[in-house]
């Protein structure tokens, strides 16, 4: 199997406990550049959060090099050129604040630029999630949303609120043909239009490059890493991945605070 492609989740996988790009993860990503094999960035972030790593790891600003944002509702070379997109409609947003609002759980959307409320109340996980991917943060009403092109909804709470919430399943069945919705994290519950998700995205990514499954490794931790792990050829679960994860993948590899998205790729090159 060649290798050609790694698909990389940022969260959690290529960031240690302290949302840290470590030195070994950067030497070891620029060595398999080096070689000539694309390493893609694939988050739930937005453009925003994801500069400033693709800097450093000297792959921003490129017309030959790739990053999947918004849990794959958006894929494009680093330097703009969209490559696939898949926007909600302010239907799907009517539908995504209306389960929040009967789930009484707190919710947010974002765009390229901007994330927006309608809880004039905000979350902290909102406020923390802006900083988080540097995004400005704005209390929109409903009405005001007309127009704005959304990538993904995020529902934000406790993790005990959120599970509680998650739980009836009764409410959120009606719309399982409408959205995708994955846990990225134990306060996250994202939204994106169904069918839109890393794994079909690195999909058609791998598609223009004329590359298959087979030439993609894909590292990641959570629900939301899932169908890219699926999807390649060679999937990699970090040690501090969720159980469903370390199930579909090929090889479980160290966790995020030892580096294993290094130890992956240097045994890789090796």
């Amino acid at each position: 199997m060649a290798i050609e492609l790694i698909a990389i989740d940022i969260d959690g996988t290529l960031l240690n406990e302290r949302n840290e790009l470590a030195p070994a993860t950067t030497q070891a990503i620029k060595a398999a550049t080096k070689k000539g094999i694309k390493v893609v960035l694939c988050t739930g972030r937005p453009m925003t959060g994801v500069t400033a790593y693709l800097d450093t790891l000297g792959i921003n600003a490129a017309t030959d090099q790739y990053v999947v944002t918004f849990n794959g509702a958006l894929a494009q070379t680093t330097d703009g050129k969209v490559i696939s997109a898949n926007a909600l409609s302010y239907d799907d947003y009517l539908d995504l604040e209306a389960l929040a609002q009967k789930l009484s759980i707190h919710f947010h959307v974002e765009t390229s630029d901007r994330m927006y409320t309608a809880d004039r109340d905000m979350s902290e996980y909102t406020v923390h999630e802006a900083k988080l991917v540097s995004l400005p943060l704005s209390y929109r009403t409903t009405g005001e949303m007309r127009g704005i092109t959304i990538s993904k909804g995020m529902y934000i709470d406790q993790p005990k609120v959120l599970d509680a919430a998650i739980a009836h399943q009764d409410i959120w069945r009606p719309f399982e043909e409408q959205f995708t919705f994955v846990k990225s994290a134990p306060f996250y519950l994202e939204a994106t239009k169904k069918g839109t998700n890393k794994g079909n995205a690195l999909s058609m990514l791998a598609q223009t490059l004329n590359l298959t499954a087979d030439n993609v490794m894909a590292i990641g931790d959570q629900q939301n890493d899932l169908s890219m792990i699926e999807y390649a050829g060679f999937g990699v679960a970090m040690g501090n991945a969720i159980p469903s994860v370390k199930q579909a993948a090929q090889a479980v590899t160290l966790d995020n605070v030892h580096d294993g998205v290094a130890a992956t790729i240097n045994q890789m090159l090796s």
